[in-house]
C-alpha cells in the first residue's frame, strides 16, 4: 500500500509540475503575442501617418485645381457678366460651327486613288459603263461625286463631259467653303466684344472717379479690371478659334487639290475610253 500512495504521490507531483510547466509556457506564448502585436502596430503606425499624408497631399492638389477653375469663374464674374458671356456665346458658336465642317471634312475624306483604278478597269478593260457608274455612286465625298457626274455624261463626249466636272468641281468647292464665313464672323466678334467691354470699364472708371472727387488707385481699379479681363477673354476666344479656322482651310485647299488633280485623270480616262469604242 505504502508503494502505491508513494507512486500516486510522485503521478500527483509530476502531474501538477506538469501543469505549472505549461501554463508557464502558455503565459511566454501569450506575452510573445502581445510583444509582435504591439511591434507590428509600432511598425504600422508609420505606414499609417505616411499613407494619410499622401491623401493630405492629394486632396491639397484636388483643392488647388479647384481653386484654379474657381479663380477662373471668379475672373469671369468680375470681367462683369454680360459682356463675357457676349464673348462665351461667341466661343461656343464658333466652336460649333468649326466641329462640324471638321466633321463634314473629314468624312469627304477617301481613297480617290483606289476609286479611279476601279473605274479606269471597268471603263477601258470590261468596257462597262454602268459598272463605273456605280462605283462612283457608292463612293462618298466630293471626288465621287464629280466623277458620277462626269460619267453621267459620258455619251454626250468627252467636251460635255470637262464642262461637267469643271462646273460641279465648282458646286463641290464651296460646299467645302461652307459656313466658314460664320468662324470668321466670331473671330472678329470676339475681341470686339472684349474691347467694347473695356470702352464700358473706362466709362465705369470715370464715373467712379467723378462720384468719389478723387484719382486714387482703389477708386479706378474696379473699373479698370472690368477692362482688362474682358480684352484678355476676348482676345484668347479669337485665338482659338483662328487656330481651327486655318486648320479648316488647310483641309479644305488639299481636298480641293485632290478634286483638280482626280480630275485631270477623269478626263483622260474618257478620253482613252472613246479612243477604243
Amino acid at each position: 500500500m505504502k508503494k502505491v500512495f508513494a507512486i500516486i504521490a510522485l503521478m500527483g507531483v509530476f502531474t501538477f509540475g506538469m501543469t505549472q510547466s505549461v501554463s508557464a509556457q502558455d503565459e511566454e506564448a501569450v506575452d510573445t503575442a502581445a510583444a509582435q502585436v504591439d511591434s507590428a502596430a509600432a511598425a504600422e503606425a508609420p505606414a499609417e501617418e505616411a499613407a494619410a499624408t499622401e491623401e493630405v497631399a492629394a486632396d491639397e492638389e484636388v483643392l488647388e485645381e479647384t481653386g484654379f477653375y474657381k479663380g477662373v469663374k471668379k475672373k469671369f464674374i468680375e470681367g462683369d457678366a454680360g459682356f463675357m458671356a457676349l464673348v462665351s456665346v461667341a466661343l461656343i458658336l464658333g466652336l460649333a460651327f468649326c466641329i462640324e465642317r471638321i466633321i463634314y471634312l473629314s468624312l469627304s475624306k477617301v481613297n480617290s486613288n483606289k476609286m479611279i483604278v476601279e473605274i479606269e478597269d471597268a471603263l477601258l478593260n470590261k468596257k462597262n459603263l454602268e459598272a463605273a457608274k456605280e462605283i462612283a455612286r457608292d463612293t462618298r465625298g466630293p471626288i465621287a461625286s464629280i466623277f458620277y457626274q462626269g460619267l453621267l455624261r459620258m455619251d454626250e463626249g468627252a467636251e460635255q463631259v470637262e464642262k461637267t466636272v469643271v462646273a460641279y468641281g465648282a458646286v463641290q468647292a464651296s460646299a467645302l467653303e461652307k459656313n466658314c464665313s460664320w468662324i470668321t464672323l466670331f473671330i472678329g466678334m470676339a475681341p470686339s466684344l472684349g474691347f467694347l467691354g473695356t470702352v464700358f470699364g473706362m466709362v465705369q472708371a470715370f464715373d467712379d472717379i467723378q462720384k468719389a472727387g478723387d484719382i486714387s488707385p482703389t477708386v479706378v481699379a474696379g473699373g479698370m479690371k472690368v477692362a482688362l479681363l474682358t480684352t484678355i477673354f476676348g482676345i484668347i476666344v479669337a485665338l482659338v478659334l483662328q487656330v481651327f479656322y486655318n486648320y479648316i482651310l488647310a483641309e479644305i485647299e488639299g481636298l480641293t487639290t485632290k478634286m483638280e488633280d482626280s480630275t485631270i485623270s477623269l478626263l483622260d480616262i474618257v478620253a482613252k475610253y472613246n479612243l477604243k469604242k
